[in-house]
This record gives C-alpha cells, structure tokens and sequence, in this order.
C-alpha cells in the first residue's frame, strides 16, 4: 500500500465529523420519534448504536488528523481510520437495522463490527507508540 495522503486523511476527518453529526442527529431522532414506536429493549438497541457510532466517529476523527499532522505513524492510523468506518457500518448499521426490524439476523453481524473497533484502537494506540523518527 502506498503511504496515505493528505488528502485522504482529510477526507477521513470530514467523514468522521460527518458521521459525529448523524449519530446527534439519529440519537435525536430514537429519542423523540422512537420512544414510543420500539420496545423498551429496542430502543436502548438504538441508543448504543448511536452512543457508539459517536465514540467512534470520533476516534475516526483523531486517526485521521494524528495522520494527517504526523504524530503518528501514518500507514498504522489510516488503517485505524478504515477500521473504524468498516466498525461503524458494521456494528451500528446491524443495531440500527435489528432496532428498527427486529430481525434477529442483524445481530450476527454486530460481533464482526465490535472487533473491527478494537482493532482500530489497537492500530491508533500503535500509531502513537511506533511513530517513525
């Protein structure tokens, strides 16, 4: 792989705030239009989908700018920025999509994302202690 971009560390950073603004946005929207439509348990299914794309949007964002302004290593924090996104559409799409369906079959997916989220802070947190001089 080649080394990682500005540009694509920009990018990374513009979506993890983007992705930070949808998770307010979709957190408003269990609270207020949800409350009543799910069951108690689905609704908190809801609330950690959005508690955790939140956290992790926000990891996304301090990959991506650790990268983009060298405090890190940078091939290390790209792939923490790609394993958060891939960790965000796997593990809270699948809570999102289980909260709203009650489809049982998204919650097999959920695993896959949480383990797509440790290893993007292992890889951040590598990032930081094996920065090349």
């Amino acid at each position: 792989m080649k080394t990682p971009t500005e540009t694509g560390f920009r990018r990374m950073a513009g979506g993890g705030a983007l992705l930070a603004a949808l998770a307010v946005g979709l957190g408003a929207f269990g609270a207020h239009a949800l409350r009543e439509a799910l069951a108690p348990a689905m609704l908190g299914v809801y609330e950690t989908a959005a508690r955790y794309q939140m956290y992790h949007a926000l990891g996304l964002v301090a990959a991506a700018c650790a990268g983009l302004a060298g405090w890190a290593d940078r091939r290390r924090a790209w792939w923490a920025c790609v394993l958060f996104v891939s960790g965000t559409l796997l593990f809270s799409g699948s809570l999102y999509a289980l909260a709203l369906t009650g489809a049982a079959a998204f919650g097999a997916v959920t695993p896959a994302g949480g383990l797509a989220f440790l290893a993007a802070w292992v890889l951040l947190a590598l990032s930081f202690l094996r920065t090349p001089r």
